[in-house]
């Protein structure tokens, strides 16, 4: 399969892209080549290659759920510039 000037026009439509002929042209070989190297991994033996789900072997690290002590909604609205009963006051943002 190869790539054609009409798949790079197709390709720079999508992305909204506007290229001279000269970068299209370069473009068109640019791809074709990358298809080729890929083509070529294609050739690769991989059937006792296990599939990968990230390149490193990684493990998420938690930390151990605690209890903790919280500020009360009393202390933080202690701290705001403007407060109504329960809620931070702030300005108005959207019309």
């Amino acid at each position: 399969m190869a790539v054609t000037m009409r798949d790079v026009e197709y390709i720079a439509d999508l992305a909204r892209l506007l290229f001279t002929e000269e970068e299209k042209r370069r473009l068109e070989r640019e791809l074709n080549r990358i298809l080729e190297y890929v083509e070529k991994l294609n050739e690769l033996d991989t059937t006792s290659v296990e599939p990968l789900r990230h390149v490193w072997e990684l493990e998420n690290r938690m930390r151990p759920d605690q209890v903790r002590r919280w500020i009360s909604r009393e202390e933080a609205l202690r701290n705001a510039p403007a407060a109504d009963s329960d809620y931070f006051r702030v300005p108005k943002v959207i019309e």
